[in-house]
């Protein structure tokens, strides 16, 4: 029942080139930065991840996306990374890119064992009749569209048919963690961390704050812990380095 992990670098050791991962954070609000970096070191290659963004240039999945080592990217927003759009655009990029509600609960369905679902999102738009470019050629065509999906009518309205999404591996970041896996996240760091962490196989969760089982009061637990594998224990310093993308202040 103890699943406190060394490091970082043992936690991710396993990780296969060639691997899908679900990654929490939004933006570099509550990003795994310390087990992406160490996967980073690690060197897996071909990575096919599934999170809301990619980061921002050098910072969080963006470390990753500029060695070249993610092939693919299921995810909903991808501005602030000039380096995302110039693989997407030059074809070294494969990108599903899908509504933000409609990721959240893909990877929830798939946490919760649920093959597919119907939602109203995407209906009457590319989403649902297909053709959105996955991946472009060298000189700049469509070498990989999005199929249509299946339209189904409930009670007098059109819903396109999703997928739950599972994969092989997921990185998140916790607040508050104890050795039995639970898992609390704190105010906007929540975002997609346990949506990701549900759908992963392995869940591996870094941790600001490890405490001992009993510790954490049930009603105060947002994730338990049968979705968590490992844990990474940050130290202080680790805790703190915290970024935000832009800075805005009144005059």
């Amino acid at each position: 029942m103890d699943k406190v992990i060394a490091g970082a670098a043992e936690a991710v050791g396993d990780i296969p080139d060639g691997a899908s991962l679900a990654v929490g954070g939004f933006g570099l609000s509550g990003i795994p930065g310390v087990l992406i970096e160490a996967l980073h070191a690690q060197g897996a290659s071909g990575l096919r991840v599934v999170s809301n963004n990619c980061g921002v240039d050098g910072r969080g999945l963006g470390v990753l996306l500029a060695s070249g080592r993610i092939s693919r990217v299921t995810g909903s927003y991808v501005g602030e990374n000039k380096e995302f759009a110039r693989q997407y655009l030059s074809g070294e990029l494969e990108v599903e890119l899908t509504p933000q509600g409609t990721l959240a609960e893909r990877l929830r369905a798939g946490g919760a064992g649920i093959p597919a679902f119907y939602t109203p999102a995407g209906v009457g738009t590319q989403v649902a009749r297909g053709g959105l470019p996955w991946r472009y050629a060298p000189d700049g065509s469509v070498a990989v569209a999005s199929p249509p999906k299946e339209i189904r009518e409930f009670g007098g309205r059109a819903y396109v048919l999703e997928h739950g999404i599972t994969t092989d591996f997921a990185l998140v970041r916790a607040w508050r963690g104890d050795r039995h896996g639970n898992l609390v996240f704190r105010r906007a760091a929540a975002n997609f961390n346990p949506l990701a962490a549900m759908a992963g196989r392995v869940t591996v969760a870094e941790v600001e704050e490890l405490v001992e089982p009993g510790e954490l009061a049930p009603d105060m637990v947002h994730l338990p812990g049968v979705f968590v594998q490992r844990i990474v224990e940050l130290t202080p310093a680790q805790a703190a380095d915290k970024h935000i993308e832009k800075r805005t202040v009144r005059s």
